[in-house]
Formats: structure tokens, C-alpha cells, sequence
């Protein structure tokens, strides 16, 4: 009897020893299912971004290897041949916005995610400014190939027509689609919207290279009339005769027309980027809503003190561009453009440092939530920041090494000592105010659908009902928000008549605030910003650079190294102002 019991517990322990071997391995086999279902699942999509993020940097390396050829007049590679790689990469993307709209038409019974910090209807609205004032210089490139179409290439014509073309499908897919969450297709989608983001950069360097090489041959001109030497200006004129009389109107006007193409193509640029990193993106829909916008009174300080430094800049800029071009008052007109930069600067970062006060003062949490367009916006906004401070530290560095002593010394260094700070304080500003939680007058963005509840006052209101319902009994309006829900979630589209609400729901997409001193100085600041934003952009865009004319950090540096400097920050700080400007735009809104 003991033995058979003996033999018993040693029958069970085998067993037990047998059955937890196979439990065990049961769990490696579920944590193997596991690791290879989650490796499945990211890895294409890591390596399709990394895959498209390739593709698309050698696009623009190729096309900067072309450019700098052009620069350098190498005689084997001309502009033409540039223009025909990029009127190339137009049409691609032509094709794949086309393909793109087409499907999306073909599932508009689909319900597709959206995110609504993608942009916003005044960004768009603002792109679609930016290219009005492109297809006019489209127009004008097309004017300026008939009258000298004798003597170049047809690739100068063939360029803006598919520019203008490009420009008007581009703008049509960023105010029907920008915001549209791929889940379809991923791989092939995000191959078509980085070869868009691309595109778009290398037409940016093709205009920043073109308004460099046109001031720089101001500049140059500009010390040869003055008798500092005999510099070489490299003419590109065509070898025949204009067969118009309006060639040179159009030659003259395309230089003022390059900011506004310049600014389009790189806010595009960063708004299809963020089109990219949405690619098969989770929606957190709890974070997925943007404020009421309201409308503030007593709004009248910051847009008078604003309008107050926008006209001075036009007035600086047009003594700057008349009285630069003379020996006798060619120092007066740097001093009085560095004495204004000292005026704006410092109101401005009072400004900043008066809004930062007011954050701090009211403490709120930060606002953890995914979201890759305020990611980008703080990245872009340090990264274009690093023009200028590279700018203004060269310009330190020569004020104190120079053995001269032009009347303009001591401002040029308060100025770029300014220029620093400035951008310091307003960065920690709009980054403070984009990264606060947003109270309560939260609502969904109008182009997503609106939840059935909103017609219902007590279906929020109710507690939750954990029993058994019959649906028989149900209301023919309840059972009409039950199917359509049902339906929602299954892909489908169910739409029930509606009764009218008996609560009165706010009419337009503005309201009217009540009074709050904090909310009231922070819109007057940031309206401010705004202007003052906009008046340093009008400056250097369309001609008031000392920076090349003062000849401090050219004795420093050297020529071809203050010039390269200049190239690469220029454009950088014109960006940054621009991008600011959106920037503070949003941080008034959310205010």
C-alpha cells in the first residue's frame, strides 16, 4: 500500500515535472508569437521611413551637386540642365497628387482620419497669397522666354508653365488633404510625400541660390562704383536681342517676387513633412480638438504699436536703398539702420520676457500629447535660429578685432548682441505657449465629423446604463443613433434625420470672451511680435543688408568667407522670421 502510494507521488511528480516543461514552453511559443506579430508590424514602417527618408535626401543632394555646378559657370553643366532635372521631379509629383486625389474620390465613402493641428485655414490661406505672388512670376518668366526665345533654351519656357501648374494642383491638395491620415497603401504614399517634401526644398535652394547670386552682384557693383576695386560681376545675359520691349520690366521685377517664392516652397515643404510622419499614425482623439476662437475686446495696443514699427521699416527701407548707393551717406544710412534693429530688437524682447512672466505666473501643466506639427515647429524655430546667432557672433567677433573705427562700431555690436537675445526670449515664448494645456472651449476641427452626441443633451449628461437592453422598445430617434454608430465604427456612412435640438447651440465659429487682463496683455504681445516679425522679414528681403555693405566682417574674414556665411544665414534668418510669424499666429489663437 505504502509502495503503490509511493509509486503514485512519483507517477505525479513526472506528470507535474512533464506538464509545467509543457506550459513553459507554451509561454515561449505565445512570447515568440508576440515579438515576431510586433516585429511585423513596425518593422516596414521603420523601414519604409527610413527607405523614403533616403530617397529623398538624395534627390536634394543631386539637385545641390547640379546647382553648384551651375554656380560655379562650369561650361558643361548649365541652368538648363538643373531646371530640367527639377521640372522632372514637378511632374512626378504631379502624378502622384493626381493618383492620390483620384483615390481618395474613390473611397469618399470611407471615413478618413484627419489632424487637425496639421495647419490651419489662415496658413492656407496665407500659401495661397504666397502662390498668387509665384504664378505672377511665373507669368513674368514666361514673358521674359518670349522676348529672348530665340537665343535659349526651350527648357526656359517648359519651367514655369509646369512651375504654375504645379503650383495651382499644390495648393488644391493642401486645403482638401494636408490634413488626411494615410492607412492605405503606406509604403508607396510615403515615397510620394517625401519625393513632394523634396521637390519643394530643392525649389527653395534654386530660389535662395538665385536672389544670393543677384545681391551678390549688387554688392559687387556696388564696391566698384564706390572704387574699393575692380571685382569681376558675371553677367548671364542672353547673346541676342530682346524681340519685346518689356524684357528688362520683367528681369527687374522677378528679384522682387523671390521672397514670396522662396517663403511658399519651404512652408510647404514643412507641411508635407508633417503629412509624412502622419502616415499610419494612431489619432489620440482625446487630444485631437483645437479651441473656440474668440474674439477679444480691447484689442488695440499691440496691432497700433505693430502698424507703428511696420511703417517705420518701410520708411527705413526705402532711405536704406537710396542712400547706400553714396559715398556721402553711405555710413549715416548703416547707422540708422542699426539704430532702428537696437529700437525693435529691445521692444521685442521686452515683449517676450513680459509674456514669459505671465506663464510662469499662472502655473499649467504641460501638454505631453503626441504631436508631430508643434514637434516640428519647435525644431524648425531653433534650427533657423542658428543662421542668425552664427551671423551676429561674426559680427561680434570682427567689431572686436577691427583697428578701424566706423561710426557705426559700438551699434553693430548692441545690435547683434540683441539679435541674439531677442531670438532667445521669443523661442522660450512661443514654445511656452504651444506647450500649455489648453482649458475648457475646446471643440473638434469643422472638417472632421461631428459625434452623434452633440445633438444629445442628456446622452452625455446620464450615467452609463451596465443592464441588459431591449432594443424593441427603443425610440425610433435612439435606434437611429445606435445604427449609426454601429455602422460608423464598421467603415460605413449612416445618416438619420436629426430633430432638431432644443438647446441653442453657438451660431459661427467665434466667441465672445469675457474680459481677462493675463489673456488681453498676452494677444496685445503676441500681435506685436507678429508685426515687428514681419517688419525684420521686409528688411533684408528686399534689399536693406548692411551686413554686406558695413565691411567690418569683411576686413575679419575675408570675402568669399564672409559671403558664404552670409548665403547660408541669410536665408535661414528670412525663414525664422516668416516661421515666427505663423508661430505667434497660433499662440494668439490659443491665448
Amino acid at each position: 500500500m505504502v509502495e503503490h502510494s509511493g509509486l503514485d507521488i512519483m507517477c505525479l511528480n513526472k506528470y507535474c515535472h512533464s506538464s509545467s516543461s509543457s506550459s513553459s514552453s507554451e509561454q515561449d511559443k505565445k512570447m515568440f508569437a508576440k515579438l515576431k506579430l510586433s516585429l511585423s508590424g513596425e518593422y516596414p514602417r521603420k523601414n519604409a521611413e527610413m527607405l523614403s527618408g533616403q530617397y529623398g535626401t538624395n534627390l536634394l543632394l543631386i539637385g545641390a551637386a547640379l546647382m553648384l555646378a551651375v554656380a560655379h559657370h562650369d561650361p558643361f553643366v548649365k541652368e538648363e540642365h538643373f531646371l530640367s532635372f527639377v521640372t522632372c521631379l514637378m511632374i512626378l509629383q504631379l502624378i502622384w497628387m493626381m493618383w492620390y486625389i483620384l483615390l481618395r474620390e474613390r473611397q469618399k465613402n470611407t471615413r478618413t482620419e484627419k489632424d487637425v493641428h496639421a495647419t490651419s485655414c489662415w496658413i492656407r490661406g496665407g500659401l495661397t497669397l504666397l502662390a498668387l505672388l509665384s504664378l505672377i512670376m511665373d507669368a513674368f518668366r514666361i514673358g521674359y522666354y518670349v522676348g529672348y526665345q530665340s537665343c535659349v533654351s526651350a527648357v526656359l519656357g517648359v519651367y514655369p508653365v509646369i512651375h504654375a501648374t504645379h503650383t495651382i494642383g499644390q495648393v488644391h491638395f493642401l486645403w482638401f488633404h494636408i490634413k488626411d491620415v494615410i492607412k492605405s497603401f503606406e509604403t508607396f504614399e510615403r515615397f510620394g510625400v517625401i519625393h513632394a517634401v523634396f521637390t519643394n526644398l530643392l525649389l527653395w535652394c534654386n530660389g535662395v541660390m538665385s536672389e544670393s547670386e543677384h545681391f551678390l552682384n549688387n554688392h559687387m557693383r556696388r564696391l566698384s562704383a564706390l572704387g574699393y576695386g575692380n571685382l569681376t560681376i558675371v553677367h548671364s545675359e542672353p547673346q541676342c536681342n530682346c524681340t519685346t520691349s518689356t524684357c528688362s520690366m520683367f528681369t527687374s521685377s522677378l528679384y522682387y517676387l523671390y521672397p514670396f517664392n522662396i517663403e511658399y516652397h519651404i512652408f510647404v515643404s514643412a507641411m508635407l513633412f508633417v503629412m509624412w510622419k502622419n502616415i499610419g499614425r494612431t489619432i489620440d482623439l482625446s487630444s485631437n480638438r483645437k479651441r473656440l476662437s474668440t474674439k477679444t475686446p480691447g484689442l488695440s495696443v499691440g496691432p497700433l504699436l505693430g502698424l507703428l514699427a511696420l511703417a517705420s521699416t518701410i520708411g527705413i527701407l526705402v532711405v536704406y536703398i537710396t542712400h547706400v548707393e553714396s559715398r556721402q551717406t553711405r555710413q549715416s544710412a548703416i547707422s540708422m539702420f542699426y539704430i532702428y534693429g537696437i529700437v525693435i530688437l529691445l521692444f521685442m524682447c521686452i515683449a517676450g520676457a513680459l509674456g514669459l512672466l505671465i506663464y510662469r505666473a499662472h502655473h499649467i501643466p504641460p501638454d505631453t500629447s503626441k504631436n508631430p506639427s508643434r514637434q516640428l515647429d519647435t525644431e524648425l524655430l531653433f534650427g533657423s535660429s542658428i543662421g542668425s546667432w552664427l551671423m551676429s557672433w561674426c559680427s561680434i567677433v570682427a567689431v572686436l578685432s577691427t583697428n578701424s573705427s566706423p561710426p557705426y562700431l559700438w551699434t553693430n555690436f548692441l545690435y547683434s548682441l540683441l539679435i541674439v537675445l531677442e531670438k532667445y526670449i521669443q523661442n522660450l515664448f512661443i514654445i511656452e505657449s504651444l506647450y500649455r494645456q489648453q482649458g475648457d472651449g475646446e471643440r473638434e476641427d469643422p472638417e472632421l465629423p461631428s459625434a452623434p452626441e452633440i445633438f444629445s443633451v442628456t446622452s452625455s449628461l446620464a450615467p452609463p446604463y451596465n443592464g441588459i437592453i431591449n432594443r424593441a422598445y427603443e425610440t425610433p430617434e435612439k435606434a437611429c443613433v445606435t445604427m449609426e454608430n454601429e455602422q460608423e465604427d464598421s467603415g460605413q456612412v449612416y445618416r438619420c434625420p436629426r430633430k432638431p435640438s432644443e438647446v441653442p447651440l453657438p451660431v459661427g465659429s467665434k466667441a465672445v470672451e469675457p474680459p481677462n487682463i493675463k489673456r488681453l496683455i498676452l494677444k496685445n504681445l503676441s500681435v506685436f511680435l507678429i508685426m515687428c516679425n514681419i517688419s525684420l522679414w521686409i528688411l533684408p528681403a528686399f534689399g536693406c543688408r548692411p551686413q554686406y555693405d558695413n565691411g567690418l566682417e569683411q576686413e575679419t574674414f575675408g570675402f568669399s568667407t564672409w559671403t558664404t556665411v552670409l548665403n547660408f544665414a541669410i536665408p535661414l534668418n528670412l525663414f525664422y522670421r516668416m516661421h515666427s510669424v505663423a508661430s505667434l499666429f497660433e499662440v494668439f489663437r490659443r491665448v
